[in-house]
């Protein structure tokens, strides 16, 4: 099955001239014409995807800001294009969890080898399942089940979940998952913890399920399937 690449390109002749290209290595592409259409390409079709490329200047939502959304999301690999050959401009992409970053004019071929080492680089990608007790939390397709049922998080609850999958039986405290959730530089108030932790019990310990996310005293939370020092 070949990869499927999503093209974000304004530009007609440029994106006729590259889906050619592309295709004619194997490739499946997707295209979309502005930075609007290709966040909503991505969220219904982001489990489809290998790879995006993604021009930095877009209408109605440009190329940075496309990129941001997606990094909340999955860690695709994302080629970056820019007409405007900046430092600044390239630091900020990388900085923002592009892969890599080329600037127009380039040859095709420059392209098509940056593409097939950020596909080969994603093929040796590891993305684990974790799973405690009948909780299930699978990385790959960003999915979380509590038994046959599915919880359907924010993006910002699944990160908090996944940081506490990661460190099974192990405490964290508030200032750790605020890290892990929010970011190292995140200037609000320590307590959003906690009223993420109240969002996420009402979804994976529900009414009839043993509770996994517990409170230890004096530390913060745990999630385990059994915690006896915890209140």
């Amino acid at each position: 099955m070949p990869q499927t690449i999503l093209l974000v390109e304004d530009e007609t002749s440029l994106t006729t001239f590259l889906t050619s290209e592309l295709k004619f290595e194997g490739y499946s592409v997707i295209v979309a014409a502005d930075g609007q259409a290709a966040w909503q390409t991505y969220q219904a079709q982001s489990t489809q995807l290998d790879l995006v490329i993604l021009d930095w200047m877009l209408p109605k939502l440009d190329g940075l800001e496309v990129l941001r959304r997606i990094r909340k999301q999955s860690d695709i690999p994302v080629i970056m294009m820019t007409a405007r050959d900046y430092v600044g401009d390239k630091v900020a992409g990388l900085d923002n969890g592009a892969d890599d970053y080329i600037t127009k004019p380039f040859e095709i071929e420059e392209l098509l080898a940056r593409v097939r080492v950020c596909v080969r680089r994603q093929k040796t990608n590891v993305h684990p399942t974790y799973q405690v007790a009948d909780l299930t939390l699978d990385t790959k397709a960003r999915t979380v089940r509590r038994g046959e049922a599915i919880a359907v998080l924010t993006p910002r609850e699944y990160d908090l979940l996944l940081a506490l999958m990661q460190h099974v039986d192990a405490p964290m405290t508030r200032d750790e998952l605020l890290d892990a959730a929010w970011g190292a530089d995140f200037e609000g108030q320590v307590n959003i913890v906690d009223v993420y932790i109240r969002y996420l019990r009402q979804k994976i310990d529900h009414a009839g399920a043993a509770p996994l996310i517990h409170t230890v005293r004096g530390v913060g939370y745990v999630l385990a399937a059994d915690w006896c020092h915890a209140s």
